[in-house]
Parts: structure tokens; sequence; C-alpha cells
């Protein structure tokens, strides 16, 4: 495999290729993963480079002018997606928390993967622009593709784990009418036994003579032929504002949801409303996965609720997977009280006095109270000690296959330990609660959208001005969900938790939602052209040669994080794309 700067090569170049990809995320490097060992010629542009750099974060930047809003929302966003990326920015990036470098989100992602329930398909009554062209049984065939790439377990996220798991399902059972079973499971490293999948320095390892990667390549406008019905190729460019050209015979636009509409906006030197844009759907639906604090359990309550909902180890085909259990509403009672499609899980809580995070404040000179900060680094003498003693595990002096053995039987037999080592990347911190977190699926919205902004990037591009919209159906929903587990759960012999005030009184207006980065639904997909921007297969509507991977043509996206369906899509496109070019 060839990975080359754009800078490298001299301005003006124009690169003749049979297939582009824009984007070096998981969706655009499962595509080129899909033609390695082919006669095609892949050509795989990213806008940033190996490592993260502020520099190409910077391109990340958006304009937000909708949710999240709020000192509460920009605190949370803050906790939640600082503490996953180095170089994400809560000033640029007001919505969403995109990487630029080769791997895309998968270097600020927690891994955390599960298949759509068959209702996240169907045309739902209570649930407008609901409906995809196809049913999950259309992509059942790519599923277990698509989580051999992400190194996962079986396909089985419902009570029917418990049989593959080889243990009888906990007892008693919660009232099986109103609530289901719902598992997660995590992306394991093939690299690193201690982390999740990433997917720049994996695909890195690969030998593919056919694959060529372009960094520092920055896609500034499609072109079609002068009749806009035909792809023909695109304009690039450096971060120093050297521009060049890629001619293909097809392009796949993967680039995220938030640029994939923007980069069909900006190209419109034959239409004046940008490509696939004759009935003003390009940018709009924008959906996320709305998530809240729901509640916490007490601190003594915590070691008889992470039993129960906690992760579970399965061992398959030589290797050891995590699943998290989690629980969802019932379809039949999503149908009657006119519920969107969530869950809840159980978080572990980080104690504010955790010599690991203290340490970090220190070393990085940000402690607002240093002496504090020395103190609780002096008086937790194991927990550094077991922090160092993970660093001897992750260095050369432990062998692989004594690596692999260890995790394996550690994610068999304690996998709640295992899991927090993953979260923290093998540094031990100190817990002291549990929390439950709703996490819930949108309601396909034409007026959540994604336009252009007036103000442009350093390449002269106008930015994505983001007005993300969160419907009353999906704050009701996790109240209600909120409401059933506690419930449920004393009848079953379980503690009982204490929900947030918002929920337990029901205002949903107090609640504080943030969103979780699982951008969607801006070129979405439809047999309608009037109401998708790409057909099912994928194909923008009226530009033959030109594709859409990745989330933004969910026309609905469920409440399960999105990168197995993701690549499911990608792999199917994949094919797709073989058979086109054949013709």
């Amino acid at each position: 495999m060839q990975i080359q700067d754009l800078g490298s090569l001299s301005a003006g170049t124009t690169i003749d290729t049979d297939l582009v990809i824009i984007g070096g995320g998981p969706a655009g490097l499962t595509i080129a993963r899909e033609f390695f060992g082919t006669s095609t010629r892949v050509l795989l542009l990213e806008s940033g480079r190996l490592e993260e750099n502020p520099r190409f974060t910077n391109l990340a930047a958006v304009e937000s002018v909708g949710e999240p809003k709020g000192e509460a929302q920009a605190r949370k966003r803050i906790e939640f997606h600082g503490a996953n990326s180095a170089s994400w920015s809560s000033d640029s990036q007001t919505f969403g928390a995109r990487c630029r470098v080769l791997g895309g989100s998968t270097h600020a992602w927690a891994g955390k993967s599960a298949a759509f329930d068959d209702i996240d398909f169907a045309v739902r009554k209570w649930v407008p622009y609901s409906g995809w062209p196809f049913g999950l049984e259309t992509l059942n065939p790519y599923l277990d593709r698509a989580a051999e790439v992400l190194n996962l377990g079986p396909n089985c996220y419902d009570d029917r784990l418990w049989e593959l798991m080889r243990i009888a399902a906990p007892q008693p059972q919660l009232d099986p009418s109103l609530l289901k079973s719902f598992f997660w499971q995590f992306a394991r490293s093939r690299i690193d036994k201690l982390d999740i999948m990433r997917f720049g320095p994996e695909f890195v390892t690969y030998d593919a003579p056919n694959v060529r990667v372009l960094l520092n390549a920055t896609v500034t406008r499609i072109d079609t032929n002068e009749t806009g019905m035909e792809f023909e190729r695109l304009e690039v460019s450096t971060i120093d504002g050297v521009r060049s050209w890629v001619r293909a015979k097809a392009a796949v636009l993967a680039a995220s949801a938030i640029e994939n509409p923007r980069l069909l906006l900006t190209s419109n030197r034959v239409h004046a409303n940008g490509l696939g844009n004759h009935y003003d759907v390009v940018g709009r639906f924008l959906m996320d996965h709305p998530n809240a604090r729901l509640g916490h359990f007490k601190v003594e309550d915590f070691p008889a609720v992470v039993k129960r909902f906690g992760f579970y180890g399965l061992k398959h085909r030589g290797r050891t997977h995590m699943y998290m259990y989690g629980l969802a509403p019932r379809i039949e009672l999503q149908e009657q009280e006119r519920l969107l499609n969530c869950a809840v899980y159980m978080m572990g809580v980080c104690s504010p006095d955790d010599p690991w995070n203290a340490l970090k404040r220190l070393l990085h000179g940000k402690s607002p109270k240093p002496i504090s900060d020395l103190l609780r680094v002096a008086s937790s003498p194991g927990l550094l000690a077991k922090g160092g003693g993970m660093r001897v595990f992750e260095s050369n002096a432990v062998p692989e296959r004594v690596k692999n053995f260890i995790v394996d039987a550690m994610i068999k037999q304690f996998p709640n330990f295992v899991v927090r080592e993953y979260q923290n990347r093998g540094v031990p911190h100190k817990l002291t609660g549990l929390n439950i977190d709703g996490i819930t699926e949108q309601r396909p919205d034409p007026e959540s959208r994604i336009i252009l902004s007036d103000k442009c990037d350093v390449f002269g591009v106008p930015m994505a001005r983001v007005y993300w919209r969160i419907d009353d159906d999906a704050r009701r929903s996790l109240i209600r969900l909120s409401h059933l587990l506690a419930a449920a759960l004393p009848r079953a012999g379980l503690p009982a938790p204490i929900l947030e005030e918002w929920v337990a009184k029901e205002r949903p207006q107090d609640g504080v939602f943030i969103d979780m980065a699982h951008t969607a639904g801006t070129t979405r997909m439809s047999d309608n052209p009037k109401l998708g921007v790409v057909d099912s297969n994928c194909q923008v509507n009226g530009v033959a040669g030109l594709y859409v991977a990745g989330a933004s043509v969910f026309p609905t996206s469920g409440h399960a994080n999105p990168t197995l369906m993701i690549l499911s899509l990608a792999i199917r496109l994949a094919d797709q794309i073989k058979v086109d070019l054949a013709r």
C-alpha cells in the first residue's frame, strides 16, 4: 500500500484512478479494504495525517445554531467528548466530535457496537418519515462481514445471547411485556490488547498494492459533466492551499454526516442548489442520539446492579468478546404508547478525588489546586502502582501470546474489570457510584438540518451551519423508559434507582441532553427522490458514479451505536460498485 502526502506532489497534478474514496474513517477504509487484491485502482483521500494535529482538527469546525446549547450542555459535552479525544475542542466543534486523521472517529470512540432492530427499518405510523427502502434481512448477509472487520463476536443482541454464553438468564426476569434485553459489544484492537479498534493504525499494516492513500488531501469540490448527471473529478487541496485534481470512474463520499452534505451543497457549479439536491433534501433530517443522565444508584447498591447489568464475556472462534447489558422498551409497547426506540445502560462514576486524574492535571500544568492534587496522588500508592503494572503489560516485555491468553481469560472471568481497563486505556480509576444513562433515536425532522454558513474555512469553502433539533418524543420516550425501569427493578429484587428530578417530575424541558457524535440522516436513503438524496444502492440521485457511505444515508437511526450498521452498508456498497465498474 502506497501512503503519500498530497504536499509531496506538484501543484496542479491530475491523478487518474478507478475508484476514489473521500474520507479515511471507518466507512471509507472498509470500502477500500473490500477492494484489496482486486484489479481496481483505489485512491483514498484523507484530509488529515496519520496522527492527530490541531491544525487539521480545526478543519472540522462548525457553526452551531441549535442544540446543544446552554452551560449545562456545554459542560457535559466537554466531560463526555473531551475524555475520548486528544484534539477535540468544544469551541470549534459545538456539535459533533470528528477527528481529521486516518481512522476518523475511531480515534475518539468507545468501541460500542450493535445491530439495529427490525422496527428501525419499518414504516411506523407514529414516526413521520420512517421506513427504509429495505428491511434488516437485506443487511443480514453483510452484518457478519462487518463484525469480522470490527473484530466482534456473534451478532446477537437480545436474550438469545445467554445461550451462546452458556449461562442461565438472570432471575427473576424483568416484566417481559414491557422491557427487553439489549446488548452492545466492544470492538477490540488486533494490535493493542488493552485498546479498542482504531481503524487507522490497523489499516496501514495491510499489504494492498492496488490501494493508494493520500494524506493532507482535503476535497474542496466535486465536479460532474456539463449536464450534472455524471461524476467526473474532484478538486483537492493541502492544508497550505496547494491544489490538485483527481479523475475517477466512480467516487464514494464517506466524510461524515456533516461533511457529506456540506460537500454536495458547495459543489454547485452546474446545479445552483448543489449535487443531488433537486428537491432541497440535502442536509435535512439531521439526527443524532440524544443522551441524558436519567438516574443513579446508592453507593451500597453498586455491586448488585453491576452484577446484573454489567459486562459479560463470550468465547467465540478462539477469541473472547465483551458484551454490555442494557434494557429497551418492547416493540409492542413502543407502538401502543407511540414511543421511540431507546435504551438504558449503567455507567460507573469516577471519584472527584481520583489520583490518576489529579496526576494528569499536575503533569499538564492544569491543576487549579496543586496542593490538594499532590495529596490525592500521595494517598493512593496502590492505584498508581497498579497503573504502572499495566504499562509493563503493554510493553514488549510481555510476549503477544501471553497477552492474548491473559486478556481473553480476564474478559471471560472478570469482564467488568476488563471493560474499565479498556475505557481508561489501562489506567485504573477510583469508582464511587453507578449512573443510569439513556440513549434514544429521534423523529426524522426536515427542519433539523445542515446548511452552508456565511463563514468560510481556510480553503474559502463555506463552513457547515448546524441546526440540530431534539424532538419532544425523544425526551418523553426516555422518561417513560426510566419509570418502567424504576418500577421493574424492585419487583425483581434489585435496588431501586434514584431518578433525576427532571425525570421523576416528568419535566422533559429540564433534562440536560447532548449529542453522542452519532450524526446521521443528512443524505438520507429513499426510493422517492423527493424524500431522499441517495437511492437504495447509495448512489446520489441523478448523478451516475457518485455514491455516499456512512450514517448520513440512514433514514432513521435506531438507538444502537451506528458503526456496525455503517460498515454493513459500506460492504454492501462496495459489492455494488464492483458490479457497476464491471459494466
